[in-house]
């Protein structure tokens, strides 16, 4: 059981201090250098949940110490909270580099300090509750797989199914909101149905909106190939994890063109414009490819709303939820990027339906109810 942290630092009355601040939440292991902390993870490394450690030691400093679990491959074992007394940031970025999960500057601040240790012990309990789900999903696809490989003829909803599992893959991995694809679904339907309704310049169809509908559950499933470091990192980005980190675009794309052969090619279409173009803005500010316009698939204009305001109503690891009326103002004030004008008429007139999906959605009844209405496509 996680229910450990190692304490690192040469200097007693630091130990001392982080010892008090976590003693009523968790059992205390200390470690006076580099060479104690390794021998301490070495016979512990199952019992930690979260390492405090100091740079600056005898024998064995922080940076070396990181350097070490790089090479034995255990920097992803627990999170890594490095404390320093450091006012320059190089040998934060140098640490961050390492693989470290956060910071915190000496004297210490108790409440700060007990808040952002629980915060990096819940993460890494909750990821690693999802990597088991992740590998008994991937067991589940790989018997589908050698299923469908057989079968002469894919049916369409089989097809859905199986979309829907790995964008649940994507959700369990994230570790936050694990009603999101439902929800971004649930508002691609509503709002794809208005454009249809609205906006006959598009040629969509109610066939088209089922299928834009399901296609949006892989928007993210690139995320799977980006890193834990990046994808779970507290802190800032750097440019070159930035871009990495948008690189799940083209990547998700690259997954499902990988799979594709043995589906329906219109559904498929539809899966990768949205796994591709869903970050892409109006005015050409998005990426990955700066698509301007109706440059940007329909589908992926539609599912980028939907995405986006999903995000802004939902609490993060990271952030508070918005609220209902101060998410859909932001979508509409251009305040998460310039959306299609016409887009974002069928938006506003979407917005009783929007309410009550957000408003149901916590317990799911009406996402339930609304994959259960789908016509089979």
């Amino acid at each position: 059981m996680r229910d450990t942290v190692l304490i690192v630092d040469d200097q007693s009355t630091n130990r001392s201090i982080l010892a008090e601040i976590l003693k009523n939440d968790y059992k205390i292991m200390e470690a006076v250098n580099g060479v104690e902390a390794l021998s301490a993870i070495s016979g512990h490394r199952a019992e930690i949940a979260v390492m405090l450690l100091d740079i600056v030691m005898p024998k064995m400093g922080g940076q070396e110490v990181l350097e070490k679990l790089n090479e034995a491959k255990l920097i992803d074992e627990f999170p890594i909270m490095v404390c320093t007394g450091e006012n320059s940031m190089d040998v934060v970025e140098k640490c961050f580099g390492l693989g470290i999960s956060d910071f915190i500057r000496k004297p210490y601040e108790g409440d700060m300090v007990l808040q952002r240790v629980k915060k990096l012990d819940s993460l890494y309990k909750a990821r690693r509750e999802s990597n088991e789900k992740l590998k008994k999903f991937a067991k589940v696809l790989q018997n589908q797989n050698k299923i469908l490989e057989q079968q002469a003829k894919v049916q369409k909803q089989g097809n859905i199914n199986l979309m829907d599992s790995l964008g649940t893959i994507v959700e369990y991995r994230n570790t936050e909101n694990h009603n999101h694809i439902k929800r971004v679904k649930a508002f691609t339907r509503v709002l794809a149905t208005h454009m249809m309704k609205e906006f006959l310049e598009y040629e969509l169809t109610e066939e088209k909106v089922d299928m834009i509908t399901a296609a949006s559950a892989l928007h993210d499933i690139g995320k799977i190939m980006i890193p834990d470091n990046i994808l779970f990192k507290p802190g800032k980005y750097t440019d070159e994890e930035f871009s990495y980190m948008k690189s799940h675009t083209i990547r998700g794309y690259d997954i499902i063109a990988q799979i594709s052969d043995s589906w329906d090619k219109e559904l498929m279409g539809y899966c990768k414009e949205i796994a591709r173009s869903h970050h892409e803005k109006y005015d050409g500010r998005g990426y990955p490819e700066n698509l301007k316009g109706d440059r940007i698939p329909i589908s992926a204009q539609i599912v980028s709303v939907t995405d986006c305001f999903e995000a802004l109503i939902s609490e993060s690891l990271y952030k508070k939820a918005y609220t209902f009326d101060v998410a859909f103002q932001m979508i509409v004030n251009g305040d998460c990027g310039v959306f299609n004008p016409k887009l974002m008429e069928a938006f506003r007139n979407s917005r009783q339906e929007f309410m009550e999906i957000a408003n149901e959605g916590e317990s799911g009844e009406i996402l339930d109810a609304m994959d259960e209405a789908n016509v089979e496509i």
